[in-house]
């Protein structure tokens, strides 16, 4: 099939790569982007690998919209909350286009309740299917490629056949399409990601009740993981979570269950414990030196609302930053990836120092805080880090140290729920 992808997302990164290794000829179109010669794609490194691959081999060209061939068989189009009305003017764009309707048009945006019929009334001939975005990032490709089940929405059954041969050499068997209407894919979705915000936030809460009883909860969680009903994912305790499209799910979630009359405070309660969450490790850190913070400098490993991703959205390095510069506090930032993005929102001031070396983020720190459990972050040189500290004090916002080794080598150590 010809198809074109539009959007600058990871998950359109993904499809286009995925859909292009599998021998259909993808046309990806950044509206974004004036020059196409400027896409870079920087998400993922094994995404950016397959799509410098593809293009190598041709299946896979970045283009515009007017290069888009009008004989395209599918669109994709994969739009964050932010960019629905650059999506609305694409579509309308493609509207005035010399097509031969109907055509399979897939949503792969995340807009929430509703976010297809907005997109589907600018052209209402064509077969419209909702195909949630499931990319976990860090995990781009394998998320999809061994995903066992794919929720697919689709109102209309002829465009069922449609979208089992675009995605036929990844799901061959029809028992692994779960198909429904798209409204109900679409509260799926949102569905999904507040079950696992809920996890969460739960973990959290007992975190910091274990804390108080003098429970390790390193030990709860794994105990709860080995129950076969519960499982390990999403059970973590730390920082809080972040992510532009997960955080949206959220609040549009809470928002639409509120909307309804129900009574449930469920999910507005799962968004405060994360919100509040965010704020653990400076009020730790504020405790542990009593208030007085004027004048001392932390360091800071970790501002991606993850790893193995650049992206800061809703990360809990803002709310600590905000914190530490009300307290006079200079703070020595390092992350792998994503400084480039914290630099377009914090631009260059006195009390920000960033640093391309972790190592060098922790010189003359009174404290070492890490949020983001980067891999080059798990064993770190302890001997350099007692060298180079005004003050050994480690922050552990993810518990990915071991307690008793940090302390025994003179270290003060603080955890979550440790």
């Amino acid at each position: 099939m010809k198809v074109a992808v539009f959007g600058r997302t990871l998950y359109s990164g993904v499809l286009a790569g995925v859909l292009a290794e599998y021998g259909h000829q993808v046309y990806w179109c950044d509206v974004f982007l004036k020059n196409t010669s400027e896409h870079i794609f920087a998400q993922d490194d094994a995404v950016k690998n397959l799509l410098i691959k593809q293009e190598r081999n041709e299946f896979l060209r970045y283009c515009t919209l007017q290069d888009v061939p009008l004989d395209i068989d599918t669109y994709i189009y994969s739009f964050n909350p932010t960019e629905v009305d650059v999506g609305i003017e694409l579509i309308k764009e493609i509207g005035l286009r010399t097509i031969i309707h109907p055509k399979l048009m897939i949503n792969a945006s995340t807009l929430g309740l509703n976010g297809t019929s907005k997109l589907q009334k600018y052209l209402p001939e064509d077969h419209w299917i909702y195909l949630p975005d499931i990319i976990q990032e860090g995990n781009a490709i394998a998320s999809i490629t061994q995903a066992e089940q794919l929720i697919v929405g689709c109102d209309v059954p002829t465009a069922q056949m449609h979208i089992q041969e675009l995605l036929r050499p990844l799901f061959p068997r029809e028992n692994q399409y779960l198909f429904m209407p798209i409204l109900d894919a679409e509260f799926t979705k949102l569905s999904i990601s507040g079950m696992l915000a809920t996890r969460i936030s739960y973990i959290n809460d007992l975190a910091v009740v274990a804390e108080k009883l003098g429970i390790d909860i390193e030990h709860v969680r794994q105990g709860m993981a080995a129950d076969s009903r519960i499982g390990s994912s999403y059970l973590y305790p730390g920082a809080g979570f972040g992510g532009e499209n997960f955080s949206h799910d959220i609040l549009t979630l809470a928002n639409t269950v509120s909307g309804t009359g129900a009574k449930s405070q469920l999910l507005a309660q799962v968004w405060d414990i994360n919100e509040q969450q965010k704020e653990l490790l400076f009020r730790k850190l504020w405790n542990y030196y009593h208030g007085d913070l004027e004048g001392k400098t932390v360091a800071i490993w970790g501002a991606s609302f993850k790893e193995n991703t650049v992206r800061i959205q809703q990360s809990p390095v803002h709310t600590m930053l905000k914190a530490l510069w009300a307290q006079g506090v200079t703070v020595r930032l390092h992350d792998p990836q994503a400084l480039a993005e914290i630099e377009k929102v914090y631009g260059h001031r006195d009390d920000l120092i960033y640093c391309t070396d972790q190592y060098e983020a922790v010189q003359g720190a009174h404290a070492l805080c890490l949020l983001t459990a980067w891999k080059q972050y798990w064993s770190p040189s302890y001997k350099d880090l007692l060298q180079s500290m005004a003050h050994p004090f480690i922050l552990d916002g993810r518990n990915i140290y071991n307690p008793n080794y940090v302390k025994s080598l003179g270290f003060a150590y603080i955890g979550v729920g440790r």
